[in-house]
């Protein structure tokens, strides 16, 4: 009898920090491991920088685009613009010039 009593009476002392310890360790895992944890915050930063670089290299494309279709106008035609894309559309070349052929670009 006295044993069963010393038992319970030395459970008792350990069930809170057993809980603590317990409650500790679930949002310890959850603060690394959850929906909104270090893990998951350090993915989100990498997409974000991967976005960003694509936003940035889109960025620059467009710019170039712009330029080039700025330089196209009615009003203001860049004649090396417009003789590369005579060049490219219709296939000209000058009687002087050595063509290279290139295969095609695969996608």
């Amino acid at each position: 009898m006295v044993v069963v009593h010393e038992m319970r009476r030395r459970a008792k002392a350990l069930v809170g920090p057993l809980l603590g310890i317990a409650l500790t360790g679930y949002f310890a895992y959850h603060l690394v491991e959850g929906d909104r944890g270090l893990n998951a915050w350090m993915r989100l930063n990498q997409q974000l920088q991967a976005a960003t670089d694509t936003l940035a290299t889109v960025e620059a494309e467009r710019a170039r685009l712009a330029y080039r279709v700025s330089q196209m106008q009615p009003d203001h035609v860049d004649p090396d613009l417009l003789d590369e894309q005579v060049r490219q559309v219709l296939d000209f070349v000058a009687p002087d010039e050595i063509v290279i052929m290139n295969p095609p670009p695969k996608r």
